[in-house]
């Protein structure tokens, strides 16, 4: 990483995030800042619904962000682009090369194959964003990293990573287009997560990371250090808070009894209690109904990934703002008989906005260092202004020549000359009114 400025937008169905951070050579990144505005009515399940209303909040958190402390006078060009939605998944596929005997793998058959496996045939209702290998097969032996070996046919499985084309269209709609923002890079945020805050153990050993969000809830599981499984459940916190709504409450409201109240866990006996004239045993009852539910649909996850709770000992790690639910991760321990644990920012990523909360940043934050390390973009720029001479003469401008002041006499003749001249076209009718102005 060499030095510069990053700037990253996360749209999810909640909330739209932007941030922006420093990297440095050693591979850390700084956030100096980050802004978020919610987006309930103008994103649904990931994708955007009212591109007016969205352009305007996102150049909004750009407004605020330019704004801030450490990026003053900066102006922000570009921004990497999370990826995220209801339509995204996987779709496992094999490519394969023959080559000439005895041929030396290099980057050049590693990146054939790649192409190869992005122009793989899917549903047209689908666009590949990414492919993501597995691992490879030289001859028989099958490995991680094929460059430098030396064999006749070379293999590769690959998962495909998918989603309808209008998640990005949308995007392109409305940073670009509305607001002439860059879009440096799209990021799949599911894999730009599990990158940063899953250890190449947990991913060697099999875990899982479940990212429950307001519509959804993707789930990532690896296996042999690889990327084994990509799903999204359209399931999310925001279900609960609308199965609260059915006590005839508003939305806020609800969200306000589900993070104050609620708990994904059964309680061992009845409460009799009640706010503002509300049972709390039926809030309870409509909690737990619903964590079960999106619960139950995590764990299985893991057979549709042709695996068994046994081959992920490194566990299952949560993040998103559903998992913050009193109660969440111990039914996930309890249902699946995993170790959980809540995801974290890693030591090399420090948060340097007093305002942000580690835990609610790390999607956009993971975003932002994905791009930072797959390329070496600058995102901001600070304006260049011209220098003004202190005479208030722009540079190069050409200087008007001053011409003597006529003598008196000189002076009457032309102003006669003008009125009998004004005085000809009132009748003739002037071709031009600027003469009438003399």
């Amino acid at each position: 990483m060499s030095e510069r400025y990053i700037a990253a937008v996360e749209i999810s169905s909640s909330k739209i995030i932007a941030a922006v951070g420093k990297t440095v050579n050693e591979g850390h990144l700084d956030v100096i800042a980050v802004e978020q505005e919610p987006c309930v009515d103008a994103v649904r399940y990931g994708i955007i619904q009212n591109l007016e209303e969205t352009s305007m909040r996102v150049m909004r958190l750009i407004s605020r962000l330019e704004q801030r402390t450490g990026i003053v006078p900066r102006k922000i060009k570009g921004v990497y682009v999370g990826l995220s939605g209801r339509s995204l998944k996987s779709i496992s596929t094999t490519v394969e090369l023959n080559l000439p005997p005895d041929t030396e793998i290099n980057d050049d058959i590693i990146v054939k194959l790649r192409s190869d496996a992005m122009r793989h045939a899917v549903d047209s209702s689908l666009e590949v964003v990414d492919a993501v290998p597995r691992f490879y097969k030289v001859g028989h032996a099958e490995m991680h990293n094929p460059k430098g070996t030396v064999g006749n046919h070379i293999a590769a499985t690959f998962d495909l990573v998918v989603c309808r084309p209008e998640v990005k269209r949308n995007i392109n709609r409305t940073l670009p287009e509305k607001l002439n923002l860059r879009i440096e890079g799209f990021v799949v945020t599911a894999l730009a997560t599990g990158h940063l805050i899953l250890s190449p153990d947990e991913k060697r050993l099999g875990c899982m990371l479940v990212d429950i969000g307001a519509e959804t809830t993707v789930v990532t599981i690896y296996r042999k250090g690889y990327l084994r499984y990509f799903a999204t459940i359209p399931l999310g916190g925001r279900n609960i808070t609308r199965d609260i709504t059915s006590l005839n409450l508003l939305e806020e409201h609800a969200e306000e009894i589900k993070i104050t109240s609620g708990n994904a866990l059964p309680r061992e006996s009845a409460s009799t209690l009640n706010l503002n004239g509300i049972k709390h045993s039926d809030i309870s009852n409509l909690v737990v109904a619903r964590a079960e539910e999106i619960v139950a649909n995590i764990i299985e996850q893991i057979e549709y990934a042709g695996l068994k709770e046994t081959d992920l000992p490194g566990g299952i790690v949560c993040i998103g703002g559903g998992a913050k639910l009193n109660g969440m991760t111990e039914l996930i321990n309890l249902q699946s008989g995993l170790p959980v644990r809540t995801g974290k920012l890693p030591s090399y990523v420090q948060v340097q906005d007093p305002k942000a909360i580690n835990k609610d940043i790390i999607e956009v934050v993971s975003v932002m260092y994905a791009g930072a390390t797959l390329s070496n973009r600058e995102c901001l720029e600070i304006p260049v202004v011209e220098p003004v001479p202190a005479t208030g003469t722009a540079p190069g401008a050409d200087e008007v020549p001053t011409e003597p002041e006529p003598t008196r006499t000189k002076r009457r003749g032309r102003l006669f000359e003008g009125f009998a001249r004004r005085l000809g076209t009132l009748f003739s009718g002037p071709d031009d009114d600027s003469e009438l102005m003399e």
